[in-house]
């Protein structure tokens, strides 16, 4: 039997995009991958921790079925004519026609996910026992800066913070700051799991990042392509920096820091979920109906298992030291 192939995933944050990511977990589950560390944000993060947690209590049958059940729960917790499902729907067609904050949109701080992560997660021993290195980012209000979460800090409302959707939940607050959706600043938290981590395989799950333009000029298209921007800017940003870091130590062939080393031998893998989903399924990330996320599920499966064929099964020749 061939030893398991480890493998580092940043999954990024797209709300019931987070299926499809779902789905390709599913199948490096099934073809047996291990995961050293993960990095997520809202989405991502959610997916990060339910199948960290399940790692330590089981394998990785158990794994799949948790995040399945996990989702369901979700799905299931998020009706059409639940208390949020509504109104949010409403806000993010611009259909109310005043803007509502989050106090008034839903003053009484009701958020479900805060019920399904607290009868799944085991959160003192995700702390204590975790076989993968986790990496989870929120935003401070503050500021804008990114707060990063490793395994050892992660808590309910770490997972709550990074999934807070500031148009539609009031911010979380943690040791006396407030933060919003990680997938502002750190979507996901790239240069923090590279340092961390040893694995030559790095694979980044990309829900939100814009395809290139086709000319299409209609309002909610420009203003959707505006969000995508936005959510995607700071993964960007990472990726460049990593991408430069990883030219100059290979010019370089004279540093010899564990990161120079680690940053030759790192493959970088990316996988768009919007590349896949465009055309035959959409990309509403508010709509968490059970036929939709199997769908979004189905495909990630799909691409999950080319990508384990072809892009990770090839391993290129050993670099001259």
């Amino acid at each position: 039997m061939k030893p398991a192939r480890s493998v580092c995933l940043a999954l990024q944050g797209g709300g019931a995009l987070g299926a499809f990511t779902w789905g390709l977990l599913d199948a490096c589950l099934r073809d047996g991958l291990r995961f050293e560390g993960i990095s997520g944000a809202s989405a991502g993060a959610v997916n990060a921790v339910v199948l960290a947690d399940a790692l330590t209590e089981g394998d990785a049958d158990h794994a799949r079925e948790k995040l399945s059940r996990v989702w369901r729960k979700v799905s299931n917790a998020f009706p059409l004519s639940g208390t949020l499902a509504v109104p949010a729907a409403l806000a993010a067609l611009d259909l109310l026609p005043i803007p509502l904050s989050p106090t008034r949109l839903n003053p009484f701080g009701l958020n479900p996910l805060r019920d399904v992560l607290e009868q799944e997660i085991d959160f003192a021993r995700l702390r204590r026992e975790s076989p993968v290195q986790l990496f989870i980012s929120a935003t401070r209000v503050d500021d804008g800066r990114a707060r990063i979460f490793h395994t050892g800090e992660i808590t309910l409302e770490a997972v709550l913070a990074s999934a807070c959707l500031p148009q539609l939940q009031q911010a979380v607050e943690i040791d006396g700051a407030a933060y919003w959706d990680g997938g502002y600043s750190a979507n996901p938290p790239i240069m923090e799991l590279v340092r961390a981590t040893r694995s030559p395989d790095l694979l980044v799950v990309e829900l939100t990042t814009p395809l290139p333009s086709n000319g299409e000029s209609r309002a909610k298209l420009i203003e959707k392509r505006l969000r995508d921007f936005a959510l995607s800017a700071p993964l960007q940003r990472e990726l460049d920096t990593l991408e430069d870091l990883q030219r100059m130590c290979r010019a370089d062939r004279a540093a010899r820091s564990r990161l120079a080393h680690r940053l030759r031998a790192l493959r970088l893998h990316r996988i768009s979920a919007q590349a896949h989903l465009a055309a035959a399924i959409g990309s509403n990330a508010l709509d968490l109906n059970w036929t939709e996320l199997m769908r979004l599920a189905e495909s990630g499966g799909r691409i999950g298992e080319h990508w384990m064929r072809n892009d990770l099964a090839f391993v290129p020749p050993a670099a001259s030291p």
